[in-house]
Parts: C-alpha cells; structure tokens; sequence
C-alpha cells in the first residue's frame, strides 16, 4: 500500500468515492442525452434479434406512458455503454492510491483492456446469446399455440440485464490479472477450487439469467468456463514471468510453493 494512503483518513476516501461516483454518473447522463437523439435507431437495434428469431412476435405498450420510459431506459442503457471507458477510468482512480508508483503506469493498459472485454461481453451477448435464447423461448409460444405478444418493457429488461451480465462478466480475465500482479491470487489456486468453481458458475448462471430456461443458462456458463481457464493461464504467466508485488513470494490466496520456498529460508 502507498505511503499516500495510509495517510488518508476514512473520510477522504469517502470523498473520493464521491467524487468518481459523480463523474461516472455524470458520464452516464451526456451519453444518454446524446443517445436520445438517435433513439429510433437505438431501439431497433435492440428489439433485431426479438424480430429475427421470432418474426410473429408482437411488442406491446400496456400503458400511456410506457412509450415514454422505455425510451429513457433505452437512452439510460445507451449512455451506460457509451460511458463505459469513463466509467472503468473513474474505478482506476478510487483505487489507484493504493498502489505503488511503478503500478500506476497501467492505468491506460487498464482501461483499454477493460473496456475491451467488456464491449465483447456485451457484443457476444448480443449477436450470439440473445438469437438462441430468443428462439428458444419463442419455439415455447409455438409449441402450446399462443400468439407472443410480448410487453415491451419486459422485453427490454430481458435484454438489458443480459447484455450488463455478459459485459460485466467478461471483465474476470482482468480483475485475475492484476489480483495476480498484487499476489492476491495464484494459478496454483485457481487449479485446486476448479471443481468448486464449476459449481459456483452454473449457481451464478441461473441466477443472473433473467429467464429460467436452460438455454440461455448454459450460454452464460460456458464463457464463464473459458474465463476462468483464461484466468488461470494469465495468473500463471504472471507468477512465471515474477511480474507480482514481491517477486518470488506467495501469493495469499493458496500458494503453497511460494510458502514453502519462505519457510525453507527462514529455517536455513
């Protein structure tokens, strides 16, 4: 921990907090603003793959208003994305008093990244998950002969919320490898909780998924899968390549290696 913060009293870093909360949610209100002029254009974006899997399918407004909010929650969501690199900035500097010098040079390295899976969440969502689980739910409608009419806010919800799980989810490579930089996280780790971490990403699974059908459950998991066997490699080529705090030291999630290696010096 830099010297900086443990100066800082508890209330300045409440004042921090603050103060990147503000901006984020400021970066969210212009890129709303800005997307509301092209709201047409928004919202058939989003409401393609309900048209394209389903082409009988029916959006309906149940209110007077609803035509309304859903345009500002489609504008809201907009500004989220389109924010998104500002907002993953303002994350870097909440924590950046923490770090050492020479690991606050990453902040564009970060943030680049970060902001690059997190749009590759949402994009795989979007041109990949959304047409399966869509169909499949539509295939549902068909098999017990019932016209979808579908109410628009509910629709939108749906979408939405998958597309900030995916994207959100997606960050887990990054937030591994600078838990591995900090020696907060080890590949030696990773390997032995796999079967636990099997489990806990399909419980994850059905809980985010807005939907309870199996389908959409599975395309979440199977990422999540690949993430995590992606976290693994970059842990482990963080540890191999002595890019953590403290080269040669254990990592305080499980590395047994690293722990043995400590008290085998302090015995000689």
């Amino acid at each position: 921990m830099s010297e900086r913060t443990a100066e800082m009293p508890f209330t300045m870093h409440l004042e921090e907090l603050r103060t990147c909360l503000v901006r984020t949610l400021l970066g969210i209100l212009i890129g709303a603003i800005a997307s509301y002029l092209f709201i047409g254009e928004i919202f058939q974006i989003l409401t393609f793959p309900l048209h394209d899997s389903s082409p009988d399918a029916v959006l309906i407004g149940t209110g007077p208003a609803e035509a309304f909010i859903v345009k500002i929650k489609v504008a809201i969501f907009a500004g989220i994305l389109l924010s998104a690199p500002l907002s993953i900035y303002q994350l870097w500097v909440f924590i950046s008093p923490g770090l050492h010098q020479h690991e606050k040079r990453f902040v564009i390295p970060f943030v680049f990244f970060a902001s690059l899976f997190f749009f590759t969440g949402v994009s795989f969502c979007y041109s990949l998950v959304l047409p399966v689980a869509l169909r499949f739910l539509g295939a549902e409608f068909v098999d017990i002969g019932i016209s979808a009419n579908i109410k628009i806010g509910e629709y939108l919800s749906f979408i939405v919320t998958l597309l900030i799980v995916f994207g959100v989810l997606f960050e887990i490579p990054i937030i591994s490898y600078f838990l591995a930089r900090l020696n907060l996280l080890s590949h030696q780790w990773l390997i032995r909780n796999g079967r636990t971490a099997i489990v806990v990403i399909f419980v994850v699974a059905a809980v985010l998924t807005p939907s309870p059908d199996w389908a959409t459950q599975i395309l979440l998991a199977v990422p999540l899968l690949i993430l995590y066997g992606m976290s693994i490699g970059i842990a482990y080529y963080v540890r191999r390549n002595g890019k953590g705090r403290g080269k040669g030291s254990g990592s305080e999630l499980g590395d047994d290696e690293g722990k043995g290696r400590g008290r085998g010096r302090e015995i000689s």
